[in-house]
């Protein structure tokens, strides 16, 4: 894939995006696991355990990509990111963690949140790099400056501009079409086929943004009764 190409520079831009959206959460469990930590070494575990995440994040990401190189796996990789898009939709996600008092504890403490909670990051920009090693690292460095600065920040838009979400969750549902259709076995008959090929893509987004709108309005008309 060049460096130029419209592909390479879709796929980056796609992999920005989708740091956006999901880096936020590993940004407040770095705050909640710093909060309780003198305040003159909360900026050390705060760096240090970002540090750590992001070795640990880069890891992760490379041995998905390469484990989605084997027969099946981008399938099951690709229904597990639908998933995935419509839950950044509907999902409410809490962060309740015991805040250490040490910094080792601390950082420790985001390292297993980090790996607990970046599945969805990994996979879906391991998705949208399809194994190109050189966008994975772009992303890993864009990921960098958002969960440090920029998440608390971005977080507070997207409560604010709703739009915004469902934005990333559309690009996470083209990115889980798109390994679905690149699947070894399934690849020939949609390379055969590309009319359908983009017929599934725009029908999986359609119908993880549209069942979301149907779960959010469902959720406020409950609210609204109560």
């Amino acid at each position: 894939m060049d460096v130029f190409s419209f592909q390479f520079l879709s796929a980056l831009i796609s992999i920005i995006i989708i740091d956006l959206v999901l880096a936020g959460d590993n940004a407040i469990v770095i705050g909640l696991a710093a909060r309780n930590v003198p305040k003159e070494m909360q900026k050390r575990v705060i760096i240090w355990g970002t540090v750590g995440a992001i070795v640990v994040r880069a890891l992760a990401t490379l041995a998905v990509a390469w484990l989605l190189k084997l027969p099946g796996l981008l399938l099951i990789g690709g229904i597990l990111l639908v998933w995935i898009a419509y839950k950044l939709l509907v999902g409410e996600k809490k962060h309740e963690m015991e805040a250490k008092s040490g910094v080792l504890a601390a950082i420790g403490t985001i390292l297993v949140a980090d790996v607990v909670m970046s599945l969805d990051n990994v996979l879906a920009v391991a998705g949208a790099a399809h194994g190109n090693f050189l966008l994975i690292i772009i992303g890993l460095l864009v990921s960098i400056p958002i969960i440090v600065w920029g998440s608390t920040l971005f977080i507070k838009l997207m409560d604010r501009f709703k739009w915004i979400i469902y934005i990333g969750s559309g690009i996470l549902a083209y990115t889980a079409a798109k390994m679905i259709v690149d699947e070894k076995f399934i690849h020939p008959f949609f390379a055969a086929n590309p009319a359908l090929k983009w017929v599934f893509i725009v029908v999986v987004v359609i119908a993880v943004l549209g069942l979301g709108v149907m779960k959010n309005r469902s959720r406020l008309a409950a609210k609204g009764a109560a």
